[in-house]
């Protein structure tokens, strides 16, 4: 694939889309009739936050306590019952992919991407085999691009684990078409923060915007007694700033380092900005924590919005 040639391409496509919703608006605009009338909108879809957990953990054995598996994959099996009508589509911002610019997934059947390590032969063998959405991958490009990202496009990229191991509990059917989204390199919080305010009309078009990653990940403390007291500090923090009014909980978002333990719980916070990008999107909307367990004995948290 020439990245060069797909973005100018892509670029095309949306400003001619642009230009198209304009003469239509304008057309519209003139008519001065019922048929000038805006279409009726779609009920406003909620944002969450999911922890995926680790590698394909709720479809082969690893190990891990029963308990523990069978809570997260509970909750995450209840998250179909979120969005009060079936969303039209779903666009996953998965901490598994980080881009120069925020990048989106373009193909109309996209393949699986096993990104994971030495696990059971069956770990390789799952499928969730949901259709891609070209269309609102164009839409998702031209929402960043008018809030000032430039942004890219991969025809070949499939679903990474931070989108099939969840949304296989989720959607076991692969009814939903869906689309991934990039993090933007340098994991900047407040640029994040700002893509999800981009992408907020989205959920007034029967979009259901998912960030999956994980409250905790520091490979070094899963099952690591040692770790479950920063653990539970960090957790605290996130669960009082999600609930907090939006300037607030922003602020406290972009300044994520000063929470307690926090570079002892994200060494690295490719798992964390996930939530960033959906409490962009959340806009007004205060967050709730919707499961709030543990995996390896370190404390993990979910957040819907909406």
């Amino acid at each position: 694939m020439n990245a060069t040639n797909e973005n100018q391409v892509t670029r095309r496509q949306v400003l001619a889309t642009g230009i198209a919703t304009a003469a239509g608006l304008t057309a519209a605009a003139g008519l001065g009739n019922e048929a000038a009338a805006a279409p009726a909108k779609t009920q406003r879809m909620p944002v969450a936050f999911l922890p995926h957990g680790g590698g394909p953990w709720p479809f082969v054995e690893m190990g891990m306590d029963k308990a523990e598996v069978n809570g997260l994959a509970g909750y995450l099996k209840s998250v179909r019952t979120l969005p009060h009508v079936t969303p039209k589509a779903l666009l996953v911002i998965s901490a598994h992919w980080e881009e120069p610019v925020p990048t989106v997934m373009t193909a109309a059947h996209p393949p699986m991407l096993y990104d994971y390590y030495g696990f059971p032969p069956d770990s390789y063998k799952i499928t969730w085999p949901a259709p891609g959405d070209p269309a609102l991958a164009l839409r998702v490009q031209a929402l960043l691009e008018a809030g000032g990202f430039p942004s890219a496009a991969d025809s070949k990229r499939g679903f990474d684990h931070g989108t099939f191991v969840p949304l296989k509990l989720t959607y076991p059917n692969a009814e939903i078409p869906t689309v991934q989204l990039s993090l933007k390199r340098g994991l900047d919080p407040a640029e994040h923060l700002a893509i999800g305010r981009a992408l907020a009309p989205l959920r007034d078009e029967g979009v259901f915007i998912v960030g999956s990653g994980m409250t905790y990940h520091n490979m070094r403390g899963f099952g690591n007694p040692a770790a479950v007291p920063t653990s539970e500090a960090f957790d605290a923090w996130l669960r009082e700033t999600a609930a907090m009014e939006p300037a607030a909980r922003d602020a406290r978002l972009k300044a994520w380092t000063q929470a307690p333990a926090a570079r002892l719980v994200h060494p690295r916070e490719e798992h964390l900005l996930p939530m960033m990008v959906i409490a962009g999107a959340a806009g007004a909307d205060r967050g709730k924590v919707a499961y709030n367990g543990t995996m390896m004995g370190v404390r993990l948290s979910a957040y819907h919005f909406g």
